[in-house]
């Protein structure tokens, strides 16, 4: 039975402020929740409908629907909840192929591109500070479990892209990433979705890549960032596969 001060815990995980006071985020669903479980993230809490989970001993709670969606970020609460503690950040590689984030706002677009990261063999992942984080329960979800294969880190790109050897940054005007000999190592640097890449970190750009737009009126705005790191993600890694 779930005791008022856990619900008053894990509610408050919601925010951010209280995921860093704490060390811990929120994880739903019996997929997402047993990729986490499989992966070197550790269990705080586990509350479930069924006792599947009840090997967890002492961390296991078992609840009713009722109590579930007491703390459940879902409208319809998925079967088990758990709450992970909240890792300590890992270097960078940055001799490896390196996503960027400058200044991404929407959690659906960092689960997503986390979740690309994973697809694409791109482990590690560095996001600015103004990004949004990465335990955001949205991201979370988006992201469907991909947190446990990609290193991601939070750093003041200003400080650390200067000293990185290629930095790749993708624009509206710039070189077509489809004519461009793609390299294997690099920092592919992803803007805001509404402002793109900063002036600050604009000017940190050894090549400008831009995603050209087809059809006879080519009236379309801009893509979506997530959508875009899919296609640039792909063009780089259309060079590595072995035939």
């Amino acid at each position: 039975m779930l005791t008022k001060s856990q619900i008053k815990l894990i509610t408050s995980l919601k925010q951010k402020k209280f995921r860093t006071q704490h060390q811990l985020f929120v994880v739903e669903g019996i997929k997402v929740v047993e990729e986490f479980l499989n992966s070197e993230y550790e269990l705080d809490a586990i509350f479930a409908l069924d006792d599947r989970f009840s090997h967890y001993n002492q961390k296991f709670t078992l609840v009713d629907s009722k109590e579930l969606a007491k703390i459940s970020g879902f409208s319809t609460p998925n079967k088990v909840l758990a709450t992970f503690k909240i890792p300590k950040l890992q270097a960078i590689d940055w001799s490896s192929l390196v996503v960027a984030l400058d200044g991404v706002n929407d959690p659906g677009n960092l689960g997503t591109i986390i979740r690309l990261c994973d697809w694409f063999g791109i482990e590690n992942l560095a996001c600015s500070e103004e990004t949004v984080d990465c335990y955001n329960p949205k991201v979370v979800q988006a992201s469907m479990g991909s947190h446990t294969r990609v290193n991601i880190s939070y750093l003041d790109l200003k400080k650390t892209l200067p000293s990185a050897s290629n930095c790749m940054g993708t624009f509206m005007e710039g070189v077509s990433v489809y004519e461009q000999n793609l390299p294997k190592t690099a920092v592919i640097v992803l803007g805001n979705e509404a402002n793109g890449i900063s002036k600050e970190i604009e000017g940190l750009m050894h090549t400008r890549l831009s995603i050209p737009r087809f059809g006879k009126l080519k009236q379309t705005e801009s893509l979506n960032v997530a959508n875009a790191a899919a296609i640039i993600l792909s063009e780089f890694k259309k060079n590595t596969i072995e035939t």
